[in-house]
């Protein structure tokens, strides 16, 4: 358990399909976290690129030598810890794995995690998704970070989201903090994006950290925004709204002991 707060910035981008412009965008927003105090900064899904399936693939070799570096030079540049969104990472069948990877301060990958709810959704006939048809599902063995400064912090990547059984899966590992990096679209965003995310601080009783993207991505799509970070009562403690930004919070320990004592309904499970 960590025993002092720190602060913690969710960092809101929207990315197009240059690699280079995404990375110093991303630069910048770390590094006005940091101004700010942060000493965990948490980066959104696909920061690096969100743009067409074809430019994807074509491009996902390059991404995954590139993305690395920017984030291990990075943590280790600010002496940050640093949850790297997620980019895709090919695999031998010709797909890739969503890749959602933890730094800590020296630069090292402590922890990673490929995301393994894949997003095939029909919202209508204008709006469809097959993340399966790239994306290759990743081994459903839960990932936690733990660590005495930090905290436990259990990874997940945007779907995953609507799967709570996998959230009892990183606490029931030790986690404390719950890490969604999202692309969530803004179909669904107006109604399903704060009230899960509430439900998995709030049955969970643990911290919510949600970097998201925001806004048009090339012609059609478009995402929600809002990255968020709620404490383990189910409170929103910090919104950067739709604009691409950050928000930073305090992340007190004492809160989430606090609240796992007043409910202890971790506790109280049957099933």
């Amino acid at each position: 358990m960590i025993s002092e707060s720190y602060r913690a910035a969710v960092v809101q981008m929207n990315s197009q399909t240059e690699l280079q412009v995404n990375l110093d965008s991303a630069y910048r927003y770390i590094k006005k976290s940091v101004d700010k105090g942060a000493r965990v900064v948490g980066l959104p899904e696909n920061f690096a690129f969100l743009g067409g399936l074809s430019m994807r693939m074509e491009r996902a070799d390059t991404i995954a030598k590139q993305v690395p570096k920017f984030l291990s030079d990075t943590a280790k540049e600010f002496g940050i810890y640093l949850m790297g969104g997620s980019y895709p990472v090919p695999v031998e069948n010709g797909k890739v794995y969503n890749h959602s990877p933890f730094y800590t301060p020296d630069g090292t990958e402590v922890q990673d995690y490929n995301k393994i709810h894949l997003f095939d959704v029909d919202l209508d006939n204008d709006e469809s998704y097959r993340e399966s048809d790239y994306v290759q599902a990743g081994d459903p063995e839960p990932a936690v970070y733990k660590n005495s400064e930090i905290g436990n912090w259990g990874l997940s990547i945007c779907y995953d989201l609507r799967f709570p059984e996998l959230y009892r899966e990183l606490v029931d590992k030790g986690a404390e903090i719950l890490s969604i990096p999202s692309a969530f679209t803004y179909t669904t965003g107006q109604d399903h994006w704060r009230p899960l995310l509430r439900a998995r601080a709030i049955e969970n009783t643990s911290y919510v950290f949600a970097p998201a993207q925001t806004g048009l991505h090339g012609k059609n799509r478009k995402t929600w925004g809002h990255a968020i970070i709620i404490d383990p009562w189910g409170r929103v403690i910090a919104d950067a709204g739709q604009e691409p930004g950050i928000a930073v919070v305090e992340i007190d320990p004492n809160n989430i002991q606090q609240v796992r004592n007043q409910i202890p309904s971790l506790k109280h499970r049957r099933i």
